[in-house]
């Protein structure tokens, strides 16, 4: 196991990691401040970081976010130099890059436009790269058979190595069994244990797949395998890790050259869950949705003190403008939803799997939560009232550890949320 964590971090880190590591973090989240929160700890501990982002979070055509995928460089970069993080620790990462964004599109189309998104990735510096085919496209077959996800994977993958200014420099992940990006719309308990004979299998086919095209060099640098443990959540609900049923993948690990495996869909795992995940052979840890849920808990509890401590307007509250902005616009979370009318307010806005972290980006949205700031400006919070909306964070503030103003309170919340994920993963001491 150690080996295999050794040779996947190496390569993405090289000379910063070695065989005493057991796992790296990686932050999947657009939002600035979920990537501040991940250097911030990371700097903190000493330890690297992958930040990544989505095909969907940002792309060429600016994804939901408006970024590109030089632009969300450049602001992770600026991320790093103000807090002091070192870029040389930096990863930077794009997911399930392949055709999801244009699957609605027939499928050769969608490739085309793919392969500018994987070509856009690399050229602005990224350096690992998942390769995510998997998705089915206008005029495919409902389930794409694994022959055709691994060719249209390769075709990914050669287009990273002629974009690339040192291909050596890249490192691929490959598989996909998970819920596609943005989430799953299905029961949390829905989601099976990856069978050891597909690991192999994906493997395998993918490693044909290179060879046709002539890129086995491509493929000695796959270090990682996305595949399902077991781990899921929806709006209410968390399927937590259970090792017994992830044993039979932990022991395919020793077959698979090197590899680890990486975790997606891991938010809201207890700290247990996630130490054991690490431990079996899951070298590549990701946090998303749980850091924004963090934020907007925060978010909403500063709305409260605000509201306590002023007479604010009931529809300039920041609850009212995000309320009122999804009900305009409910693409991001209706179809996740179901119920009642009062069922999918609540799911819209305290769900576990945080719809509302798609609409941060909007104006309206950015406008209401500057808003509410500026109002807390310059204001410490009076602890009784850290107490009644953020009583996490009450023990801190009072013992003076913690500064009771709006925007060291967002930070602190969330990074209460990313402590469980890098826990496990740091070195060990020499």
């Amino acid at each position: 196991m150690a080996s295999n964590v050794e040779r996947a971090l190496g390569r993405l880190f090289p000379g910063l990691c070695h065989g005493s590591r057991s796992g790296v973090v990686s932050v999947c989240c657009a939002h600035p401040l979920a990537i501040e929160v991940g250097l911030r700890c990371a700097a903190a501990a000493g330890e690297p970081l992958v930040v990544e982002a989505t095909c969907n979070q940002v792309n060429q055509e600016g994804g939901y976010t408006g970024l590109r995928p030089d632009g969300f460089r450049r602001l992770v970069e600026e991320l790093c130099d103000r807090t002091g993080f070192s870029r040389h620790r930096l990863v930077l990462g794009g997911d399930h890059l392949g055709p999801s964004p244009w699957r609605q599109l027939p499928s050769e189309e969608a490739m085309a436009r793919a392969e500018v998104l994987v070509d856009a990735f690399v050229r602005a510096g990224f350096t690992k790269i998942h390769l995510d085919a998997s998705m089915a496209c206008a005029g495919d077959e409902a389930a794409l058979p694994e022959e055709v996800i691994a060719h249209r994977a390769a075709r990914l993958a050669q287009v990273a190595e002629v974009a690339a200014s040192s291909s050596a420099a890249l490192s691929f992940v490959i598989g996909s069994e998970v819920p596609v990006p943005g989430g799953s719309r299905d029961s949390p308990d829905e989601h099976h244990v990856t069978r050891p004979e597909a690991v192999h299998e994906t493997l395998e086919l993918h490693r044909r797949a290179f060879a046709a095209l002539g890129l086995d060099g491509a493929f000695a640098r796959v270090i990682a395998m996305v595949v399902q443990p077991g781990v899921e959540f929806g709006n209410e609900e968390v399927v937590v890790y259970d090792r017994r049923r992830g044993a039979p993948l932990r022991a395919a690990l020793s077959g698979l050259n090197g590899l680890v495996y990486e975790a997606h869909s891991t938010d809201h795992q207890p700290p247990a869950a996630l130490a054991a995940l690490v431990e079996d052979g899951f070298g590549i840890l990701k946090i998303g949705p749980t850091l924004t849920f963090a934020m907007r808990e925060a978010l909403y509890a500063l709305d409260h003190v605000a509201e306590a401590l002023f007479e604010v307007p009931p529809g300039e509250t920041l609850r009212a403008t995000m309320e009122g902005l999804m009900v305009r616009e409910p693409r991001y979370w209706a179809p996740y939803a179901h119920g009642g009318s009062e069922e999918q307010r609540l799911q819209r806005h305290f769900g576990l799997s945080d719809r509302v972290r798609y609409y941060w980006p909007h104006p309206a949205a950015r406008a209401a939560v500057e808003r509410l700031l500026k109002r807390l400006d310059g204001r410490a919070i009076p602890r009784a009232l850290v107490s009644q909306y953020l009583p996490i964070l009450h023990e801190e503030v009072a013992s003076g550890r913690l500064p009771a103003t709006a925007s060291e309170l967002v930070l602190a919340s969330m990074a209460l949320a990313f402590g469980p994920f890098l826990a496990p993963c740091a070195a060990a001491p020499a």
